[in-house]
């Protein structure tokens, strides 16, 4: 398989998660894939107000590496979607696939 996955949860800010979840949909998923990413699904998780989702990248550069092009990007860029607005706490964690 080869590759980087990441489960990301992102804590929302209250009242946003739908919000949220539509600007990603609209603007962050196209982008990332655009650029060789994997988007693995997405779920909401309104008792905590979080959101999840799995992402993926097995090109020829690291995972690191093509999130830097993607967040430097001109899309990116142009989205005017600054994450600190909607989220109040990120995390990521590189998981390996076992089944």
């Amino acid at each position: 398989m080869g590759g980087t996955t990441q489960l990301r949860t992102y804590t929302v800010r209250d009242g946003l998660l739908d919000e949220w979840v539509e600007r990603w949909r609209a603007g962050i998923v196209p982008l990332r894939l655009k650029l060789g990413f994997e988007i693995g699904g997405a779920w909401v998780d309104r008792e905590r107000n979080q959101f999840l989702w799995l992402i993926s990248y097995r090109g020829s550069k690291t995972f690191a590496e093509r999130n830097a092009l993607y967040w430097a990007s001109p899309e990116r860029q142009a989205m005017g979607l600054d994450p600190d607005a909607y989220l109040l706490h990120t995390e990521d964690r590189t998981v390996e696939r076992r089944y």
